[in-house]
């Protein structure tokens, strides 16, 4: 289990014990999320004329600075085992390998498409939607989504109800939240659920810090979308190359990508696995309260 101090419950006045009860700060910490997100919106929707680029440079800088400010403010001292998950100390690294991590198992998902038939080249694109493709879904969708599943629910409800708890959940509401995307289907949720849902809560649990699976889901998601042309979770975009897929679905992915082939189910998912495992060889998952609670009772 990590090594986290506990807040002792004697030294806490009862409106802190209500707020520090793990499913309480879950719902402010949701609450939090909400604000950003409606802050977001407003400035989308208000802002100055400018090329989008610039929109997406600025919107993209504002809603990273709004999840910065809310978890530093807020977020960070929430819960009975108060502790930072965005802390500098360790950033970079464990975003770089976040990001080689991403990029090189897309790439093998890539590669092995090509070579069973289901992806290949076409032509060349310009490269002038890149830098906006980049900050709007390989930045912000990172940033953003990190904050809610790993950094709100996946911490409050292993907080609750154990770490096996909290992987199962998440990794059901991340399938489920991308079942409205474009193209989707039960499978490409049940996908995004095994392959994304464990494997990103696997690099949470293993650093407990957020800096992993951001850099991972932003890796992940350049990659496919805006080196190889192929469509992020069932949203189409333009990469550095024109692509196609074709062949078995269950091999394409079909309209919705390459994520939603056995494929990368295959390869997330076991590197997933593998960190959940290392997770667990390192005496790192936690109990659920009240298993914890009845051990510190029988001591």
């Amino acid at each position: 289990m990590p090594n986290i101090e506990q807040r002792d419950p004697g030294d806490r006045p009862n409106w802190r014990r209500i707020v520090d009860f793990p499913l309480v700060a879950m719902i402010i910490g949701i609450v939090v999320f909400a604000c950003i997100v409606v802050i977001g919106g407003f400035v989308q929707k208000s802002h100055p004329p400018m090329s989008k680029v610039e929109f997406t440079a600025l919107f993209t800088a504002l809603n990273v600075a709004l999840c910065f400010a809310g978890y530093k403010l807020v977020l960070r001292h929430l819960g009975e085992r108060p502790r930072d998950d965005l802390r500098f100390q360790g950033a970079a690294k464990n975003l770089g390998v976040g990001l080689a991590i991403g990029f090189a198992l897309f790439a093998a998902v890539v590669g092995i498409a090509y070579l069973v038939g289901a992806y290949r080249i076409t032509g060349c694109c310009s490269a002038d939607r890149l830098l906006v493709d980049l900050l709007n879904q390989g930045i912000m969708a990172a940033v953003l989504e990190e904050l809610l599943f790993r950094g709100i629910l996946l911490r409050w409800i292993e907080e609750f109800g154990g770490s096996w708890a909290a992987l199962l959940v998440t990794a059901a509401l991340f399938g489920l939240a991308h079942g409205a995307n474009p193209n989707a289907t039960w499978f490409s949720s049940l996908s995004i659920a095994l392959e994304a849902g464990l494997l990103l809560g696997g690099a949470y649990m293993l650093t407990r810090s957020l800096w992993l699976p951001m850099g991972l889901h932003a890796g992940w998601n350049f990659t496919q979308g805006f080196l190889f042309d192929v469509p992020v979770s069932g949203q189409p975009e333009q990469g550095l190359v024109t692509a196609k897929l074709s062949g078995p679905v269950l091999l394409s992915g079909g309209p919705f990508g390459l994520e939603a082939s056995i494929i990368a189910v295959a390869l997330a998912t076991a590197a997933g696995v593998w960190m959940i495992m290392l997770v667990s060889r390192r005496g790192q998952l936690v109990s659920p309260a009240w298993v914890r609670r009845r051990n510190i009772t029988a001591r």
